[in-house]
């Protein structure tokens, strides 16, 4: 189950760039009130929801800008791992509810692998919250993969 309070692109495009390219920290309370409305940390807090780094990168991974779904899926594909200090208290996951929270969803690449992750470790269910959704064109190519 995924939610975005809106389309990735006018003005809503062009505040989530701010906060995320150039660090305008300040657009987090408003585009978690965005988010909290239809249901990344400072966003996560905003929304009053219990934070956890449960998730940790493995590898640096290139921008997904630009990439097609297919390469999308490919740059992320083990990415991730759940972090050493959950690895430890896998028990406190069993059967939980988590909601990973991002800005933007595009292909939903990320969020899947990050997922991935949880599921394996023992998490019940899997949900995302993104402040925006792009569309992204599909070619004939992302399909096979």
């Amino acid at each position: 189950m995924a939610r975005a309070a809106g389309e990735y692109e006018g003005s809503l495009r062009d505040v989530i760039h701010a906060f995320k390219y150039e660090g305008r920290r300040g657009l987090a309370a408003p585009l978690g009130r965005l988010a909290a409305s239809e249901g990344a940390e400072d966003l996560a807090r905003e929304l009053g929801l219990p934070v956890a780094h449960v998730l940790w990168r493995r590898r640096l991974t290139a921008a997904q800008t630009g990439l097609t779904a297919w390469a999308r899926r490919r740059n992320v594909r083990g990415a991730f791992a759940l972090s050493p200090l959950w690895r430890w208290r896998r028990s406190d996951l069993a059967g939980r509810v988590v909601v990973l929270v991002d800005d933007v969803r595009t292909t939903g690449a990320t969020l899947n692998a990050c997922a991935d992750v949880l599921l394996e470790a023992g998490v019940g269910e899997v949900r995302a919250l993104t402040v925006a959704r792009a569309a992204l064109p599909y070619s004939r190519a992302d399909t096979a993969a």
